[in-house]
């Protein structure tokens, strides 16, 4: 475990990637049940626009998310405020959300959850440098003073291991 106590605020991307792509809970339940322990410690949390995010799918995800035990920070008014503070700072911090259909409302609320709970963003998204058309979470967490990294970093911080067993 990470010595400092970090804390993170998990997007959606991280869990909606992993359960569909590289940690699949038929071949790396591992992973899921980590998550689990992480949450009970206190380590990881999610915002409440994450959770409605994910069970909006209404996949076998959600049903994992409903029944995890992960902590789920609710959008109240102090956390308004900050997304509102988000929004003030830089005029395209709006575009983290918009209607397109598929896009994520919850971006804005992980930033303010992790300003909050002074926890490190976790995002698959990364950094974007070229085109000032989409703003990504890193753009708005390095304007905000906000940590964030990705999953694969949150492991190394905390110092995960997993192991390949025969059955």
């Amino acid at each position: 475990m990470s010595p400092n106590g970090q804390r993170y605020c998990l997007d959606a991307n991280v869990l909606i990637n992993a359960w569909n792509q590289y940690y699949h809970k038929d071949f790396c339940e591992a992973y899921w049940k980590e998550l689990k322990t992480l949450a009970h410690q206190g380590r990881i949390f999610l915002a409440d626009e994450v959770k409605k995010e994910i069970e909006r799918q209404d996949d076998a995800l959600a049903d994992w998310v409903k029944q995890s035990g992960l902590s789920v920070y609710e959008s109240d008014g102090p956390i308004t405020e900050i997304v509102s503070q988000i929004y003030h700072a830089d005029p395209r911090h709006v575009q983290l959300v918009d209607n397109v259909k598929g896009r994520s409302l919850a971006d804005p609320w992980v930033i303010a959850h992790a300003i909050s709970q002074k926890a490190c963003v976790v995002t698959k998204e990364f950094k974007e440098t070229q085109s000032l058309k989409r703003v990504r979470i890193p753009n708005v967490c390095e304007k905000m003073g906000v940590p964030w990294i990705d999953d694969f970093q949150m492991i190394r911080e905390l110092g995960i291991k997993f192991y390949v067993g025969q059955a």
